[in-house]
């Protein structure tokens, strides 16, 4: 909390300037463009280039294949809290990661640039694909760089919400702006433009804050985590690894299903390439449990026989070397984060998962229909739907972001976390509307003047002002909702183990969302567009009574789960 002054609160746009004027807050929304323009770039803008290049849709299909790198980042994310990269660790315990790949990101563009993909396909594939993975392994230490520089002045809510800004705002640049650039001066100067960008922004990097805590010191108290595993009242090696032993066989198997999926995609013939969209959606969530949901049960009885007093050492163990000294650090590196969050919650664990699973859920879900519903359904054209979705959609999140990071301010994370949800749930019943032909969202587009602002522009019509009212209102919604969502993950995890928890929970997302398409999917086509719409919204305020039961199991004394930005928790309880 900010300090009192005079005895008196800050007020909350005295708090939010302090925030403002921090220069960890200018680097975050830098980090956040850097973090949103390369996901924009590989997955959106790069097949358009592709289109024009006239390269035919089966070989554009392997690009598709650069998703996973964003799909399943959790995979690696235990070696960016652990691993020091050779002469790099004197930047920063983050920056190390977060500097390189953004110069290496603004190299790949511009090398690409100089490539002809129609006849370089695939030295042109292969530099999209390290790039993704560049891209995915920089969100990790960036998300990770938030959580460890919060502060009492830049706090996490603040730094989570302009992190958000710079990511839409860099979804916007490239995408509607990319392709606009491209039309004028050609792709591979627009791939240029963009490289520049990046390589300013790992540049401005250097001078960006890291965590107080110098390499020496971290480096220290991650060998003190180590050597703690074997002091008096610690579970006894012969358990830690037979547990590492089981996390570690299903982590291999999650990996080398992707590995198999990866080698098929790129070597099988065109007709024999396995789908993407069919592997997220059935390897994805068995991927998932296999390195979360089956590691964090394996987790909680880990904690629990260390609270039972079971299976703990009686005197401290002698100091591990050679085989165990290794075996000691992977534990640290893919067990130990699961077991802190696991202790840490404990029976509160499944509010916290059921939170993560639904909150977004409709986001999750819907984002794969959207512009089938906008153009086959409501018989929009693609000019209309990209201006009203790309251009005034994104921003209308990025006013949704100011919104709800001010509400963060003034009223406190848990109150925003429930407005922004209940109006994120509320607006599906403007998408409903807008099935049965869209009569309420005409009479309000009418009544406030906006058909007639939308129709004094050319291509403007009353039907568009309907689907960007709709739209709006969705968008505003959804930023509002996502800065306190995003705020309130990062505040659950433990600073020691930001990557891994961060990454992991955020990952949970993509279970929900592949399992539930193919249901939303069926619905549609039996029932309609409407009756989706109904379910979705009362999904939303579902949600809502897991976010009351959240807010009130904070408020109790004593309660456990939120980390305080000022100070790290424990990483293993107490001997």
């Amino acid at each position: 909390m900010v300090e009192a002054v005079a005895g008196k609160k800050p007020s909350s746009w005295r708090v939010l300037g302090r925030a403002l004027t921090d220069r960890k807050t200018g680097f975050m929304l830098l980090f956040g463009f850097a973090s949103g323009l390369p996901f924009a770039l590989f997955l959106g803008t790069l097949f358009a280039w592709l289109t024009e290049a006239e390269v035919d849709l089966e070989t554009m299909g392997v690009f598709s294949l650069i998703g996973l790198a964003y799909a399943f980042q959790f995979i690696w994310s235990p070696l960016i809290d652990k691993v020091d990269l050779p002469g790099l660790r004197r930047l920063g315990k983050r920056k190390q990661w977060i500097i390189p790949m953004q110069l290496l990101l603004g190299a790949i563009l511009v090398t690409m640039a100089a490539l002809d993909p129609g006849s370089q396909l695939g030295t042109f594939s292969l530099l999209a694909g390290i790039g993704a993975l560049a891209s995915a392994t920089q969100d990790i230490a960036i998300n990770a760089w938030r959580i460890d520089v919060a502060d009492e002045k830049a706090t996490l809510d603040i730094l989570s919400t302009v992190y958000q800004m710079g990511f839409r705002l860099s979804s916007l640049m490239g995408g509607a702006l990319a392709l606009i650039i491209a039309e004028r001066i050609g792709w591979p100067q627009t791939y240029v433009l963009m490289g520049g960008l990046l390589l300013a922004v790992g540049a401005a990097g250097f001078f960006a804050p890291d965590s107080d805590q110098s390499a020496i010191a971290d480096t220290a108290e991650s060998d003190e985590q180590v050597r703690a595993l074997r002091h008096a009242g610690q579970l006894s090696p012969k358990v830690r690894y037979r547990a590492l032993a089981i996390v570690g066989v299903l982590w291999a198997g999650a990996i080398a299903v992707l590995l198999n999926f990866m080698i098929q995609s790129m070597t099988a013939a065109p007709e024999n390439r396995p789908d993407p969209t069919d592997f997220t959606l059935n390897w994805g969530p068995w991927v998932i449990v296999a390195t979360i949901v089956l590691p964090a049960l394996i987790a909680g009885w880990l904690a629990g026989q260390q609270r039972k007093g079971v299976n703990l050492l009686a005197e401290d163990a002698p100091r591990a070397t050679g085989g165990a000294f290794a075996l000691d650090h992977l534990y640290r590196a893919l067990v130990l984060p699961l077991v802190e969050f696991v202790g840490r919650m404990g029976w509160s664990l499944v509010l916290i998962l059921a939170l993560v699973l639904t909150y977004r859920i409709c986001d999750a879900i819907w984002g794969t229909f959207a512009y089938p519903f906008y153009l086959g359904e409501l018989q929009y054209t693609k000019d209309e739907v990209a201006f009203a979705s790309k251009i005034f959609g994104i921003g209308a999140i990025v006013l949704g972001l100011a919104i709800g990071g001010w509400m963060l301010t003034a009223i406190g994370r848990m109150p925003t976390l429930l407005i922004g949800g209940l109006l994120a749930a509320l607006t599906n019943l403007l998408y409903a509307d807008m099935a049965l032909g869209g009569p309420t969202m005409g009479a309000v587009a009418d009544a406030t003047g906006f058909t007639a602002l939308i129709s004094s522009f050319p291509g403007g019509s009353p039907k568009l002002a309907k689907l960007m009212l709709t739209i709006g209102g969705e968008n505003l919604a959804i930023g509002i909702a996502g800065a306190a969502f995003i705020a309130w993950l990062s505040s659950i995890v433990s600073k020691q183990f930001s990557a891994v928890q961060y990454a992991l929970l955020s990952s949970l997302t993509l279970l929900i969302g592949t399992i539930g398409r193919g249901a939303l999917g069926q619905m549609i086509e039996r029932q309609g567009y409407y009756d989706v719409f109904i379910l979705t919204t009362w999904i939303g305020v579902g949600a809502m009574v897991l976010v009351v039961l959240e807010w009130w199991r904070q408020s109790r004394p004593g309660a456990s789960g939120v980390v305080s930005p000022e100070a790290p928790s424990a990483v293993a309880p107490a001997e």
